[in-house]
């Protein structure tokens, strides 16, 4: 997977004009989730269709909502904003957001959709394929009127992806609370999260994807992505990479290739940073716990980005997130502590 760090109104700490995240209050380092979030079904065996799966394990998931509880599990402050279903499910997983420590003030309730859920198969080396429930799905309907934006003013990092993006009224929603988050300091982070069979078609995902690509602070993307978005281009090419993904406001450029570890790309450095091995169960989350390794240490210090030696303990640490992550089922369920992650690279104790 691969994450971009852009950033057009980016401030160090401590500069003269960074008034507005100065003026966010105690909690500066505060991450808003917004988006998605669901129940995903994963069958108790791997290598099956949803046919012939004989039992799934429920557990709750959704991008943004993964990244919120990653980030509280190490030990940071984060927030969910989004919509679920006024049913037994929506109130299970605003109640896990409760229980990981995840402020869910921003959570709303609708009465007329369901929550949304997945079905996630498992190949046998742990790569999942998706069957989707949204017809629609209460987190497609989150109006604009129903933002907290006393929580988006907050937000020392607001961090969201593309699936909101698809229908209306999230879309415009988002568009909103981007607006917000921005005019009040924040950074803002951009899981694209490429869900293909969500899409009217692939070039309703290829320009509704790319139409917030400039206004990021921080982007996460997979191989796959790049591919898709560059228009079938090598992932691996440094030169399609800075030249189709590298825009003037970028400040990094992470390119994550799950066990390998990831590649890493500034204006002034560029480099690679291993992979940390384990034996993959269930990928579900991954790329989630990833991103969340990484903002936890981004809001606790926004000079990451100009320092290349604290950039490169970031990024083992979030390759360290990831790969706990991997060796258990579901999403949610297996993001990992700070404690488990620092014992994975013997850092601590066993």
């Amino acid at each position: 997977m691969w994450i971009v760090l852009i950033s057009s109104n980016w401030k160090c700490v401590g500069d003269s004009n960074d008034h507005a995240s100065n003026m966010k209050g105690a909690n500066d380092s505060l991450v808003v989730c917004f988006g998605e979030m669901l129940i995903d079904f994963v069958p108790t065996v791997a290598g099956v269709s949803l046919a012939e799966a004989p039992a799934f394990k429920k557990a709750p998931g959704g991008a943004p909502a993964n990244v919120a509880v990653g980030i509280s599990r190490l030990g940071g402050s984060s927030a969910y904003m989004g919509k679920l279903g006024d049913d037994e499910f929506g109130y299970m997983l605003s109640d896990i957001l409760k229980q990981n420590n995840v402020d869910n003030s921003g959570v709303r309730f609708d009465s007329t959709a369901r929550t949304a859920l997945a079905f996630v198969t498992l190949k046998d080396d742990g790569e999942r394929e998706f069957l989707f429930f949204r017809h629609p799905s209460a987190d497609m309907l989150l109006r604009e009127s129903e933002l907290d934006i006393n929580l988006l003013e907050q937000a020392r990092i607001f961090h969201y992806g593309s699936i909101s993006l698809i229908s209306e009224p999230c879309r415009s929603s988002q568009f909103a609370a981007m607006r917000i988050a921005k005019k009040s300091g924040s950074i803002l982070s951009y899981d694209p999260n490429l869900r293909l069979a969500l899409w009217p078609s692939a070039e309703a995902a290829r320009e509704g994807i790319m139409s917030i690509w400039d206004q990021a602070d921080v982007i996460k993307i997979s191989e796959e992505e790049i591919t898709f978005l560059t228009g079938c281009d090598d992932p691996n090419d440094d030169k399609v990479v800075m030249d189709k993904l590298f825009h003037p406001n970028l400040k990094l450029l992470i390119v994550t290739e799950g066990s390998k570890g990831c590649r890493y790309y500034t204006k002034e450095f560029k480099g690679w940073v291993a992979g940390v091995k384990v034996k993959p169960v269930d990928t579900t989350g991954a790329g989630d716990a990833f991103v969340g390794g990484m903002l936890s240490n981004l809001a606790s210090n926004l000079n990451l980005f100009e320092d290349e030696k604290l950039l490169r303990e970031a990024l083992l640490f979030a390759n360290a997130c990831g790969a706990v992550t991997v060796t258990e089922r579901g999403a949610i369920p297996a993001l990992p502590t700070k404690d488990a992650v620092l014992k994975l690279l013997g850092k601590v104790p066993a």
